[in-house]
C-alpha cells in the first residue's frame, strides 16, 4: 500500500495540473451552446435544402473549407476557412461574426486546448496519455480509499487548505465522482487511441476504416445545391449537418448527415461526391456493426451531447471535479509547508538515575 500511495501521490503531483486544465475546459465546452452569445444563436432550427444551398454556395465561393450547419444547440452556420479563420452566419444568410484566427473566438481556442493542447496531433497524444493516467488514478485511488472507508466524510470543499484536510477531501470526494471520471477518461482516450478502442470492441464486430475515394476534380462551378438535394433525397429523415470541401484535387466533397438513431451531433452518415456533383459513395452507419454503433457513442457521451440536461450536469460535475482534485493535489504536493521537526528531549540527570 505504501508503494501504491507513493506512486499515486507523485504521479498526481506532476500530471494533476494537466488533468485540471482538461477537466475545466471540458466542463465549459459542455455548455457552449448556452454561452455563445451572438445574434441568431437562439433562432429556432429551420432546415430547408434551398436555404442551406444558398449559404453553402456563397461560402464555397469565399474559400470555405467546411460548413457546419445550424443545429438546435446553436442556431448559426459555422463557416470554417484556412488558417483558423471563419464566420458565423444566420440561417437567413446574414453574417453576424467573422474572425481571422481562432484566438478571436473563445469556443474555438477552448476546443483546441481541450482536444489538442494547442499542439496539434502531438498535443492530442499528450491529452490521451493524461486520460490513461487518469484511469490509473481512479483505480489506485479507489484501492487506497477502501482501507479508510469508515472515515468517509462528504465535503464539496476541504475543511482547511492544509495537506491533511486536502488529502482527506481528495480521497472522499474522489470516490464520489469516480464513476463519472471513469466514463470521461474511457470515452476521451477511446476517441484519441481509436485503434485500441476498436480492438477492445472487436468481439462486437469489426470497424472498417473508410478511406475517401479518389475522384475527378471540379472543372467549373461546384454544384453544391445538387449535392445537398441528392443527399436529402437519399436520406429524407436525416438532417444535413456538414459540408466539407476538399483541400486537394482528387479528394471528394463530403456531406455529413444525422439520421434519427444517431447520437453524434453531426452524424456519421457520409455521402461522397466528385467535382461534378455525382454521388460516388455512401457510408451508412445503419449497415455497420454493433462495435461501430458503440464507438459512435464515445463523443456524444464524453461531451454531454446526449441524455439531455441530467447528463450535461453529470459531465459538468466530472469536469469541475477533476479540475478541483487535480489543482488541489498539485498545490498540496508542491506548496505545502514542511513540518518542523522538534529536537529530541534531553533526559534530565535525576530521571536518568531513577531509571537506572
Amino acid at each position: 500500500m505504501k508503494t501504491l500511495s507513493f506512486l499515486h501521490r507523485w504521479s498526481g503531483g506532476f500530471i494533476g495540473l494537466l488533468l485540471a486544465i482538461l477537466g475545466l475546459s471540458g466542463a465549459i465546452l459542455v455548455w457552449e451552446g448556452e454561452w455563445v452569445s451572438l445574434p441568431g444563436a437562439g433562432d429556432p432550427l429551420v432546415e430547408k435544402v434551398v436555404t442551406l444551398a444558398t449559404v453553402s454556395e456563397r461560402a464555397v465561393a469565399d474559400g470555405a473549407t467546411r460548413i457546419t450547419f445550424a443545429s438546435e444547440e446553436i442556431g448559426l452556420h459555422h463557416v470554417a476557412m484556412e488558417g483558423g479563420a471563419g464566420a458565423y452566419v444566420r440561417q437567413d444568410g446574414t453574417t453576424v461574426a467573422q474572425w481571422a484566427s481562432q484566438w478571436e473566438r473563445p469556443e474555438l481556442w477552448l476546443f483546441d486546448l481541450h482536444h489538442h493542447l494547442f499542439s496539434g496531433h502531438n498535443g492530442e497524444l499528450v491529452a490521451g496519455w493524461a486520460g490513461i493516467f487518469g484511469l490509473m488514478f481512479v483505480v489506485t485511488g479507489s484501492i487506497l480509499w477502501w482501507r479508510s472507508r469508515r472515515a468517509f466524510e462528504w465535503r464539496l470543499w476541504p475543511r482547511k487548505l492544509q495537506p491533511g484536510a486536502i488529502v482527506r477531501h481528495h480521497r472522499d470526494f474522489g470516490i464520489v465522482i469516480a464513476p463519472l471520471l471513469t466514463i470521461s477518461f474511457l470515452t476521451g482516450t477511446g476517441m484519441i487511441f481509436d485503434d485500441l478502442a476498436k480492438a477492445v470492441l472487436r468481439p462486437l464486430g469489426t470497424i472498417e476504416a473508410s478511406k475517401p475515394p479518389e475522384v475527378t476534380p471540379a472543372s467549373g462551378p461546384v454544384p453544391v445545391a445538387a449535392m445537398l438535394a441528392t443527399a436529402k433525397a437519399r436520406f429524407p429523415d436525416a438532417a444535413i449537418r456538414r459540408l466539407t470541401i476538399p483541400a486537394k484535387p482528387g479528394q471528394p466533397y463530403s456531406v455529413r448527415m444525422r439520421q434519427p438513431f444517431e447520437w453524434t451531433p453531426n452524424g456519421r452518415t457520409t455521402l461522397s461526391f466528385d467535382g461534378t456533383g455525382t454521388l460516388v459513395r455512401i457510408d451508412d452507419p445503419a449497415t455497420g456493426s454493433r462495435a461501430a454503433s458503440v464507438f459512435e457513442t464515445l463523443y456524444p457521451v464524453h461531451s454531454g451531447k446526449v441524455g439531455g440536461l441530467p447528463w450535461k450536469l453529470a459531465m459538468t460535475l466530472s469536469g469541475l471535479g477533476l479540475a478541483l482534485l487535480g489543482s488541489l493535489a498539485v498545490w498540496s504536493f508542491w506548496f505545502r509547508k514542511a513540518k518542523k521537526r522538534r529536537p529530541p528531549r534531553k533526559a534530565q540527570p535525576g530521571l536518568a538515575a531513577d531509571a537506572a
